[in-house]
């Protein structure tokens, strides 16, 4: 989880820049103006004795509000709630799956909704009840057709949902909202 929440936020500032993943964080954290807003913090935070950068942290642990350590020299730190904890150990259905299954297949289907979170190819077989090589051969397909991108952490390569996934996915809801 907390490797998915690393990825999901790296790919918002490559896509959409620093200031959309600082106002996206939290709703008690926002960049306005060139200062960067803390909704509870009772204590500023200059820039000159805060030190260099900002360090982001996304735990499981620290509860529905984020918390803030500055201790010079080291950078300011930044300790959030990170993406998919009221999730922990549930799995969701995608809605509108069925308009989804009826295009990728059931397989497919069943995988982009577990890439919810990032996750290897043994996890997602053991998630889903299908075997690792045909987890493996699934998302080579969904890789290819542009669904999902790999990344390698240490021995394992872990799976992630792209924006193109993202998008059909939105899309497939909406489409079944609107028949409902």
């Amino acid at each position: 989880m907390l490797d998915a929440d690393v990825f999901h936020r790296a790919r918002q500032v490559a896509e959409h820049g620093a200031v959309h993943l600082l106002n996206d964080l939290h709703a008690s954290v926002g960049w306005d103006d060139n200062v960067l807003r803390l909704g509870r913090r009772t204590n500023p935070m200059p820039r000159r004795t805060a030190g260099a950068g900002l360090l982001l942290i996304p735990s499981a642990f620290i509860g529905p509000v984020p918390l803030t350590r500055v201790t010079p020299p080291d950078p300011p730190q930044l300790a959030y709630p990170a993406r998919g904890i009221g999730s922990l150990g549930e799995s969701r259905p995608v809605t509108g799956s069925a308009a989804l299954t009826a295009v990728l297949g059931r397989t497919r289907t069943l995988l982009l909704a577990e890439l919810e979170v990032l996750a290897s190819t043994t996890e997602l077989a053991r998630r889903t009840g299908i075997s690792p090589a045909g987890a493996s051969q699934h998302l080579t397909a969904l890789r290819d057709a542009g669904l999902v991108s790999a990344h390698r952490a240490g021995r394992s390569v872990l799976y992630a949902r792209t924006s193109a996934a993202e998008s059909l996915l939105t899309a497939a809801a909406a489409g079944a909202a609107v028949s409902c």
